[in-house]
């Protein structure tokens, strides 16, 4: 029994929503530790059947799992009850089976209104490409200790206390945008009915996570975003405002590192990318845009086309390293077949020269070096072992796993969750 971290290796959307609905199959506990409502994991079952989750851990789907928010996320409380009410026209019961930090901080009105006229007031090149869900503007308030946390919620003198404060500090801010000075009184009736809806569901999240690794569960902590998008790590300042990195999953979660025996690292067979922002692979032709259309690339939360590229090997060592990746899953596979060409980013050319490392300061003026690969033609979704792949597939998965020193345990050939190759199991004791 084991606890293990789910962490995206690219700009995110990697399918982590397949791969944490497989793996919780093992799972006791599934732990989203970071990010809010602008990540949406999208789940496949029955004939095509699709659930999208922004905020619920993706585990929810088995009604085994146990399903915490922790405290590192950022909570939209409309978004999570109509979430829930999805969920249960579903069949899908969250009562007993989830529960919500109640050290998460809560994006209010002002948060949401402050990201969508940031955005708007941009120019092009500055613009971030948010989803305007409030995200970024709620974890300013947490670092400058503004923020309001969901348990502080239920008492109405603390939460007006924190509100009035929030709401004088944003003033200004939204007033020179071009809006109006937030009410605390409105923000307050405004998030009223769904505290107390969601009071139920509170509770000491860092706690339960620990003493179920303690008593040898297994237990599932996925991120959201990707490693390319970590405040600290990724494309600044193009980037989310959470920690997306394995190591987010330590504070997110509130557990110590040693709880941690492993991090499965998401990497999709192609690239892509939502926003603004340097991506050296992007395929602006007709390749490009056959990637988008079959591998249906397009935001479950927004909408929003991806850009879609080459798959860039620089990039994913980069994220093999600050991950601590001990394994990977690959997915979108089947995605890759029937490509008239085949190629994937070994190495970036520079003022400073070739180098095989992502030059992660330099990105928007690098040059990719592309290694020619053979394509294949052959389905895959039947494939259930690795042999089963055509000869320049199973090359595509051996390649990546040698650039990265680290072995592919999943293969995702299809959208369906038995369209998987399986060849370890991460929960397996080290």
């Amino acid at each position: 029994m084991t606890a293990i971290v789910i962490a995206g290796a690219q700009w995110g959307d990697e399918g982590k929503g397949k791969v944490v609905d497989l793996l919780t199959e093992r799972a006791d506990v599934v732990v989203r530790y970071a990010g809010g409502p602008n990540a949406g994991h999208t789940l496949v079952v029955g004939q095509n059947a699709k659930v999208v989750v922004r905020l619920v851990p993706s585990g929810i789907l088995r009604p085994e799992a146990k399903c915490i928010m922790a405290q590192g996320m950022v909570v939209d409380l409309r978004v999570l009850c109509e979430e829930i009410d999805a969920l249960a026209a579903r069949g899908v019961s969250v009562e007993g089976r989830l529960v919500l930090s109640d050290r998460a901080h809560v994006i209010l009105p002002y948060h949401l209104e402050v990201d969508a006229r940031r955005e708007g007031a941009a120019t092009d090149a500055a613009r971030i490409g948010t989803t305007k869900k409030g995200i970024g503007p709620c974890y300013e308030d947490k670092a400058a200790r503004r923020g309001v946390r969901l348990g502080e919620l239920l008492d109405p003198t603390l939460a007006r206390a924190r509100i009035e404060a929030a709401c004088a500090a944003w003033a200004p801010v939204l007033v020179a945008l071009g809006g109006e000075a937030p009410d605390p009184v409105a923000v307050l009736a405004a998030v009223r009915p769904y505290v107390e809806r969601l009071a139920p569901l509170l509770g000491d999240t860092s706690k339960i996570v620990d003493d179920a690794i303690r008593a040898k569960k297994n237990v599932l902590l996925e991120g959201a975003q990707g490693t390319l998008l970590d405040l600290d790590h990724g494309t600044y300042p193009f980037v989310t405002s959470s920690s997306a990195t394995a190591g987010g999953a330590c504070t997110g979660a509130g557990v110590g590192p040693t709880r941690i025996h492993g991090v499965v690292g998401l990497v999709k067979a192609y690239t892509t990318r939502v926003g603004g922002g340097p991506f050296p692979t992007e395929l602006h032709d007709a390749l490009g845009a056959r990637l988008r259309d079959v591998g249906g690339e397009f935001g479950s939360v927004t909408g929003r086309p991806r850009r879609c590229g080459w798959l860039d090997l620089p990039a994913l060592r980069y994220a093999a390293r600050v991950n601590g990746m001990t394994a990977i899953a690959l997915t979108k596979m089947d995605v890759m077949t029937g490509l008239d060409r085949l190629a994937v980013c070994v190495a970036y050319d520079t003022p400073k020269g070739r180098t095989e490392e992502l030059p992660l300061d330099d990105l928007a003026t690098a040059t990719p070096v592309y290694r020619e690969l053979d394509p294949w033609s052959s389905a895959l979704e039947e494939a259930r072992t690795i042999e089963d792949l055509p000869a320049a597939a199973r090359a595509y998965v051996t390649l990546v796993e040698e650039a990265l020193e680290v072995p592919a345990t999943l293969v995702s050939v299809g959208p369906q969750r038995e369209a998987t190759i399986v060849r370890g199991d991460p929960f397996a004791s080290r």
